[in-house]
């Protein structure tokens, strides 16, 4: 191995040594909301203990005594800073992440591996609100979260329609006429059919976008690249090949928030999970309601329900204020015509 290679290696793990702080922080994050006082003395020397157990040969017990005192001091001045964890489904890098960026710059966008474990995660109490995404212009909507709608008890509080630009990334110095393989979630994969296609590549499923860009820089598999978002390029120190390479330019998934608590602002979007009654006629007679009361209806889904086989739920979103008369009359209306009724929440729309 040369100088110059072994530079390269170090560089790779500073950057995981960054990560995997960053990844204790946001634990620590998650851990606070379960602790009455920031100081725990008890907790910090048994820390300190682990830590001399662990020394080696080269890393030796003061060093990294010594490191960790500062580890552990620095954790405390971000757990007092009362940061609001935002969970979001994937690795750092995800469009989830991008999102919660765009909302909030000054919340912290925590990984989750299924959307299960952000709902999971807001349940408990460890994550402020999540953000995941409901549907996607292209390849329609997000079946799993539809699911988790209709089975949990959280609440949506916001949206947001976010323009998804996907890219072609490879390992630095990649030479592009060599790759065969090309690695996305499968939602990514179907947006880019077209480029995949005319360049003749291989599409392989991954359970994330960012997490095939994490695979990619990690395992550094030959002759293959990632579609993932440019801001995976830079957390994975990745080279972008090609930008934009969706299918239409017009690329976007809409993302909700959700949250154990109701929006405290005025919404004037409204979404709801009904079943309706074994009898003929019975959606018609639901949606009629609307008609009847002139709400505009803005998406209508249908989703086996889970836990009762043959039986359907339906999602729908619709204008209006759950402060306005109209739309509380059509709500109770609903209430009497449905077997099952659930308010998910009222919010503010995103036009975009």
């Amino acid at each position: 191995m040369t100088l110059e290679e072994t530079r390269k290696k170090i560089d790779l793990v500073d950057s995981e040594i960054i990560n995997m702080l960053n990844e204790r922080m946001e634990l620590i994050l998650k851990a606070r909301n379960f602790k009455k006082d920031i100081e725990d003395p008890a907790r910090e020397k048994e820390v300190i203990e682990n830590v001399k157990k662990s020394a080696t040969l080269i890393v030796n017990s003061g060093f990294s005594e010594e490191i960790f005192k500062s580890i552990v001091k620095e954790s405390k001045n971000v757990q007092k800073q009362h940061l609001k964890l935002v969970g979001f489904q994937g690795e750092h890098g995800a469009y989830g992440e991008i999102g919660i960026r765009v909302l909030d710059k000054n919340a912290v966008p925590i990984p989750c591996t299924e959307f299960a474990d952000v709902f999971e995660g807001v349940k408990s109490g460890q994550l402020d609100s999540g953000l995941v995404p409901i549907e996607n212009s292209i390849e329609g909507p997000v079946n799993q979260v539809n699911d988790l709608l209709i089975e949990s008890d959280l609440g949506i509080v916001g949206e947001m329609n976010l323009p998804v630009h996907h890219c072609l990334l490879a390992i630095p110095d990649t030479d592009y006429r060599e790759i065969k393989v090309v690695y996305s979630h499968p939602q990514a994969l179907g947006q880019c059919r077209g480029f995949i296609s005319r360049n003749k590549l291989e599409a392989r499923p991954y359970y994330d976008t960012a997490g095939a860009a994490q695979m990619l820089a990690k395992e550094r598999p030959k002759a293959a690249a990632v579609i993932a978002s440019k801001l995976c390029a830079e957390i994975y120190g990745l080279e972008i090949l090609k930008e934009n390479i969706e299918d239409h330019e017009s690329n976007s998934t809409r993302f909700i928030i959700v949250a154990k608590e109701k929006s405290s602002e005025k919404g004037d979007k409204c979404s709801v999970v009904f079943s309706t009654l074994h009898r003929a006629g019975a959606l018609f007679s639901v949606l009629k309601i609307f008609s009847d009361s002139n709400i505009n209806l803005t998406r209508i889904e249908s989703r086996p329900i889970r836990k009762e086989p043959k039986k359907f739920a339906f999602l729908l979103d619709f204008q209006g204020s759950d402060k306005d008369q109209k739309i509380i009359d059509a709500m109770e209306k609903m209430k009497r015509e449905t077997a099952m009724f659930k308010f998910l929440g009222c919010y503010k729309g995103d036009s975009q």
